[in-house]
């Protein structure tokens, strides 16, 4: 297992959700009947609709939402969503994941295009960037759930690979065939995770000055505000002092 780290955020701020709580739900909402279409309406027999209802309740989306995600996989309304992921580079060289459900590629495809060409990026082919990421599972944990010695002692119990700690959150790295047996095993001594999800983890990370931080979280902020992206990875690392900069 390889050591473990300061946890750094390589995704969206969850400041800018928390504001943002009625297109949380509904791309929250979206996962959950993609998930259950795929697969069993069942989350105990779908460990993809299982880490989406569980990324709900972590954000306290109401039950009767969360069911009426599922219901509606099982009668087969609302549209038909596909899976699509772009890359591209934002300031100052940054590598960006770009991972969104659509029915309608073409719109989606010119938001983010128009997002990135605003904001001091260019959007790249497929495959541009994604050679510098490792696809792996994340297990995510709040801060409040264990020490930083408790959590990697209970992640190298269950078989995960990686840990990163801060004072915020734990982020428990797996393979993606583990991904649910170990979150099913910390579970036993940590309690629910936070987000048991797929993941892009950066093999390098480019460090930003304050000038490009606040461009490139622009360009996040912007690309989270389209309500056909899910996540937005990035290989960034912006220091402490710097976002203490950026208020």
């Amino acid at each position: 297992m390889a050591g473990h780290s300061k946890f750094k955020n390589i995704m969206h701020r969850k400041g800018a959700q928390d504001k943002k709580r009625s297109a949380m739900f509904s791309k929250l909402s979206r996962e959950i009947t993609v998930a259950a279409k795929m697969g069993m309406p069942d989350p105990d027999m779908n460990p993809r609709l299982r880490a989406a209802i569980n990324a709900a309740k972590a954000q306290s989306m109401p039950k009767d939402n969360i069911q009426r995600a599922v219901d509606k996989a099982s009668k087969g309304d609302g549209d038909n969503y596909e899976e699509v992921r772009y890359e591209g580079y934002g300031p100052g060289g940054v590598a960006i994941i770009v991972e969104a459900l659509t029915d309608n590629r073409n719109r989606t495809a010119t938001n983010v295009r128009t997002a990135f060409s605003k904001n001091g990026g260019n959007l790249g082919a497929s495959g541009a960037v994604s050679h510098g990421f490792e696809r792996l599972g994340l297990i995510e944990y709040p801060g409040k759930a264990g020490d930083e010695d408790k959590v990697l002692e209970a992640a190298i119990e269950a078989g995960a690979e990686d840990v990163e700690s801060d004072d915020d959150q734990h982020q428990i790295w797996v393979g993606i065939e583990n991904l649910h047996p170990v979150a099913r095993e910390l579970e036993k001594v940590l309690g629910e995770a936070e987000g048991v999800k797929l993941a892009w983890r950066p093999s390098l990370k480019t460090t930003v000055d304050a000038d490009t931080a606040a461009t490139l979280l622009k360009l996040i902020d912007t690309l989270d505000d389209d309500d056909d992206v899910q996540t937005v990875w990035g290989n960034y690392d912006i220091p402490d002092d710097v976002m203490e900069k950026l208020g």
